[in-house]
């Protein structure tokens, strides 16, 4: 077993010529960036909280074969995995984020399930958000500093081919000596897990909340719609803004004199309430009105722009996209909540803003790991059209 330090203290650089063959979708516009002016590509996750080169050749020489690979895209590793059905799925390194799930479909062929952008970053570096990432925070009774769950180390790969590929990973940003969180993702022939564990280490207790966030790709949120949420409740939120969430820029609440309030800020809110404190506008299209409800329809209709927490929800319930004839199934354990969000109709087909966000939520009531505790939870990805 390759130890974090032996991975993290040998980078090796990364040439402007290195091909990035890890996904179809993003190779164009990664290599479209990388060749802005810059010679060299540097592939970051905004605001990441922890920067750690990753050493591709050594992960591969380490861990490769059996149906998974690596290969470095500037101070990040793309990590490869594919089974013999066909069915693959792409994460990257350090971020943790899951660019790409294409199950193995009943036409005989693979299907893009998760929507991603890449778009240039202010020094020339390409920018990836969307795919599955994780957007939680954990503080305790002594300590109120979130933990932002965008570095992560590999420590190990197990499986086969044939049946499941499973790649463990361990966050390394935590505080010292607050908690071991690690999370296992699996590929299975027909499902796509990712599995977050969280033991307490502190003698005091700890609280831990926020939402897996899985941008499902669909044609237009006007053809897709959301089968098994009738009579759950609901709550309007503000839309999860994290580094790699893909928000429209008229979506969320602005602050009166100002287009937009970043990520930083929202983050320096949560830590200190009375921080920056101003007058804030609704957006007049986001639902403000209705705070709370329930939800009426067993096929929900995902057309207008809505961002909600639903409760007392079934433990999966399957999103149905007419334009792409296709089907997710997303399930959850662990959580009470589901997180669904969706820019709405207005922009165009198959482009930036034609997805949805779901996933499973500890938003309105954190989870309480007492001493020693141990939590886990998960979020699956179940593809159905086998």
């Amino acid at each position: 077993m390759a130890s974090t330090a032996s991975i993290i203290s040998n980078p090796s650089p990364l040439s402007s010529s290195r091909p990035l063959k890890h996904l179809r979708n993003l190779h164009s516009q990664l290599l479209f960036v990388s060749r802005h002016r810059r010679p060299s590509l540097s592939v970051r996750s905004m605001a990441s909280s922890v920067s750690l080169p990753v050493n591709a050749d050594y992960l591969e020489t380490e861990f490769g074969g059996h149906g998974v690979g690596f290969e470095g895209v500037g101070d990040s590793c793309v990590v490869k995995m594919r089974l013999r059905n066909g069915s693959a799925a792409t994460l990257m390194l350090p971020s943790g984020l899951i660019t790409s799930y294409k199950p193995y479909m009943w036409h005989g062929a693979t299907f893009e399930v998760l929507h991603t952008a890449v778009t240039e970053g202010e020094n020339g570096e390409a920018v990836v958000q969307g795919g599955v990432s994780m957007d939680f925070k954990i503080g305790g009774d002594e300590c109120s500093i979130p933990w932002i769950p965008s570095s992560w180390s590999l420590q190990g790969v197990r499986g086969s081919p044939e049946k499941s590929i499973q790649v463990e990973l361990v966050s390394v940003s935590p505080e010292k000596n607050m908690a071991e969180i690690k999370c296992l993702v699996t590929l299975d022939k027909d499902c796509l897990g990712s599995e977050l564990t969280v033991a307490n280490q502190k003698s005091s207790a700890l609280e831990f909340s926020g939402s897996f966030i899985s941008h499902l790709k669909v044609s237009t949120p006007d053809a897709a719609y959301a089968v098994g949420l009738q009579g759950s409740n609901y709550h309007s939120k503000q839309p999860v803004s994290s580094q790699f969430s893909i928000i429209p820029p008229d979506f969320t609440k602005r602050r009166r004199g100002s287009s937009s309030t970043s990520w930083t800020e929202n983050m320096l809110r949560e830590l200190m309430p009375s921080w920056g404190s101003t007058e804030e506008v609704d957006d007049e299209d986001f639902e403000t009105e209705e705070l709370e409800g329930e939800e009426p329809e067993d096929y929900a209709p995902m057309t207008e722009k809505m961002s909600r927490v639903y409760t007392n929800a079934p433990r999966e319930f399957t999103i149905i996209d007419r334009g792409r004839r296709n089907s997710v199934v997303i399930r959850r354990s662990g959580f009470d909540e589901f997180y669904v969000l969706s820019p709405g109709s207005e922009h165009d087909w198959y482009g930036k803003y034609a997805y949805l966000c779901i996933g499973p939520s500890a938003k309105l009531t954190p989870v309480r790991l007492e001493a020693g505790d141990v939590w886990r939870g998960a979020q699956y990805l179940h593809n159905p059209n086998l």
